[in-house]
């Protein structure tokens, strides 16, 4: 607790510590405020906003229709709902792969004016003179290798990255990369679990895994997925903890047959 009585805000250097003690850190993606809350009361410690609400809340197929004020609305709203939890936001597709100065300026959108605590930029090696800027500006930068899903459509979908030697090797150049840039961490998806340990151990900064193994300092999971909320499918890398698509469904069925039946409102549910 903090000295005014309120939870104390994680922090980057929070999690350094967590992952230097071998406890590993708990993430999950949120994109408004009810469950960003949520998340931050049972204890969560980063809450990514990720730009996979274009598949869980916007219904596209991919993130790369997803926007940067689609990005910045969603970020503020979880941000309200958060006290505790480091909330990180996605930058989406084309708003920081141009320029190092055009990611400087639309990175300093989600701190100044959604309120985020650090932004995620999907790329290794290639983004790490973009992530050395950000970080100098004082922009905290969580990096992403392996699957990238912005990179979907020229990869020919979702594979996973790491299988050969010249692929694990890159993957390692990458997180380095990332490491000397100034990444606070670095999520990795969809990477063998031997490589994501040998990367793990190569580099100081923590690593987060989604579909990466359990060798990861930490782990990512999209909200939906582990909820059951997101029902086309379940990905390999998830376990669903709850099916609240099914029992949603059946409250609002229970509801609509109330409301045809007569039985809903009541006089309970009823003014005088």
């Amino acid at each position: 607790m903090s000295a005014t009585g309120k939870p104390a805000k994680v922090t980057v250097r929070d999690l350094q510590r967590l992952a230097d003690e071998g406890r590993r850190i708990v993430s999950v993606t949120a994109y408004d405020a009810v469950m960003g809350r949520l998340a931050d009361e049972v204890g969560v410690d980063l809450i990514l906003v990720g730009d996979s609400l274009g598949m869980t809340m916007l219904g596209y197929d991919t993130t790369v229709p997803v926007t940067l004020q689609d990005c910045l609305r969603h970020t503020a709203a979880v941000v309200r709902g958060v006290r505790r939890a480091l909330v990180v936001a996605d930058m989406p597709f084309l708003t920081y792969q141009i320029t190092p100065e055009q990611a400087l300026r639309n990175a300093a959108r989600f701190l100044q004016s959604a309120g985020a605590d650090a932004v995620k930029l999907e790329g290794g090696e290639r983004l790490a003179a973009t992530v050395q800027r950000l970080v100098e500006c004082g922009i905290p930068v969580l990096g992403h290798i392996g699957i990238l899903p912005q990179c979907v459509k020229t990869a020919g979908g979702y594979h996973v990255q790491g299988r050969t030697a010249e692929s694990a090797a890159r993957l390692l150049r990458d997180a380095e990369a990332l490491q000397e840039a100034g990444a606070f961490a670095v999520v990795l998806e969809g990477i063998p679990m031997a490589v994501s340990a040998a990367i793990t151990a190569a580099v100081r900064i923590p690593t987060i895994g989604i579909g990466a193994g359990p060798q990861c300092d930490g782990q990512v999971q999209v909200l939906h997925d582990i909820l059951g909320l997101f029902e086309e499918f379940v990905p390999r890398h998830t376990r669903r903890y709850a099916e609240l698509g099914r029992i949603v469904r059946e409250s609002l069925s229970a509801y609509c047959d109330d409301v045809r039946g007569g039985r809903f409102p009541g006089e309970e549910q009823s003014f005088r």
